[in-house]
């Protein structure tokens, strides 16, 4: 599977906006500017579109073109609030891979360097690559 095939089927992620800037094996950015319908009723971002910022980068960062490698588990703590017209950025890396396991760890900043939230996927690989997309 390329990334592009990865990314056109995320639905979800293109309609959150969310733009990967960076890639490669173990490691991904991707970034996403905060709209005013992402909003909760006290004027700041839904931690669940925070969370899938940090699961989109986490799901480039641990596949490659080698295998099908899916979310086996994630947790997230959210650190500071996001309000509008605030560009995120989060970085996913790598911590640890042991057979078709991993652990990656995703951290989420603003435009101004601070930390917003930082997020601990789990991986695990299921199977060969997928096939082509047509």
């Amino acid at each position: 599977m390329t990334d592009g095939d990865l990314f056109e089927r995320d639905a979800a992620s293109a309609a959150l906006g969310i733009t990967i800037v960076e890639r490669e094996s173990g490691h991904a950015v991707a970034t996403m500017l905060v709209r005013e319908d992402m909003l909760n009723g006290f004027g700041i971002m839904h931690g669940g579109l925070i969370f899938a910022l940090a699961d989109t980068a986490f799901a480039f960062a641990c596949n490659d073109s080698s295998a099908v490698t899916l979310a086996a588990g994630a947790d997230i703590t959210f650190l500071r609030p996001v309000k509008l017209g605030q560009r995120l950025v989060a970085h996913a890396s790598v911590r640890s891979l042991s057979g078709r396991s991993g652990i990656y760890d995703v951290t989420v900043r603003d435009e101004t360097d601070a930390a917003v939230a930082e997020f601990r996927g789990r991986s695990r690989t299921v199977g060969p690559p997928a096939p082509p997309s047509r």
